[in-house]
């Protein structure tokens, strides 16, 4: 299934201005939302009021070190918000500390763009992975269910359904790939002891068609439908 579409939003934490610059510029090319920040109290603030999806956090800070920023985060904010510690130092200390203290992953300065990104995309991937499980996430494409919070996302806009609308989306989202017939649906749906016409989930289908393009669910005749998944 397709990754999650929403951009990115990343927060860099470093006192060097110069190279917080050169970060953002690379980073915002490479299609992320880049925030910043300059010492460990302004950090906790932009956590706080911007809700980054992952932090790029150097060691050496004035006013709070990153690891006391982190410490906090994982500690009194009860964050589980990816972070990836960034040192000059380059000492086993700092990295034992760091990753004993909720780091993700680290990164020594200095350091090639190529393998930041490759160390932030495999934290964000493990991140979304997590947080799907934990939230109940069920994706397809461009189309994104919240099921927990009765909330469907499709080309990054929020999308109103009926509560049948909803149930059957949810079903065929649970069952990509997989051919399911009326009598399936029904059962599943609306229940087992619940009388509905085979041709009222025609009408239902119909419905998520005109919300979610006709493609999604394929007509699969004599057997029934299909949502098949995205590449």
């Amino acid at each position: 299934m397709a990754e999650i579409t929403k951009k990115n939003r990343i927060l860099i934490v470093e006192d060097d201005a110069e190279l917080s610059k050169i970060m953002q510029l690379e980073l915002s090319h490479e299609g992320f939302e880049v925030i910043s920040a300059f010492d460990g109290r302004e950090a906790l603030e932009k956590i706080e009021n911007e809700e980054p999806d992952l932090i790029l956090l150097d060691v050496m800070l004035p006013k709070m070190s990153g690891l006391e920023v982190l410490r906090k985060l994982r500690g009194d904010m009860n964050s589980d918000l990816p972070v990836i510690l960034v040192t000059a130092r380059g000492e086993t200390i700092d990295k034992v500390d760091g990753l004993n203290s909720g780091a993700d992953d680290y990164i020594a300065k200095p350091f090639k763009i190529e393998e930041l990104l490759a160390r932030m995309n495999a934290v964000l991937r493990r991140s979304q992975k997590k947080s799907s499980v934990v939230r109940n996430v069920l994706k397809n494409g461009l189309i994104e269910m919240i099921a927990d919070e009765m909330k469907v996302i499709f080309e990054e806009k929020s999308v109103e359904l009926s509560k049948n609308e909803f149930l059957l989306l949810k079903y065929f989202l649970e069952n990509t790939g997989k051919v399911l017939s009326r009598d399936e649906i029904i059962k599943k749906v609306w229940g087992e002891d619940y009388f509905i016409e085979e041709n009222s989930v025609d009408v239902y289908v119909r419905h998520l068609r005109s919300k979610f393009g006709d493609e999604v669910i394929k007509t699969v005749r004599g057997m029934g439908y299909i949502m098949q998944e995205a590449e």
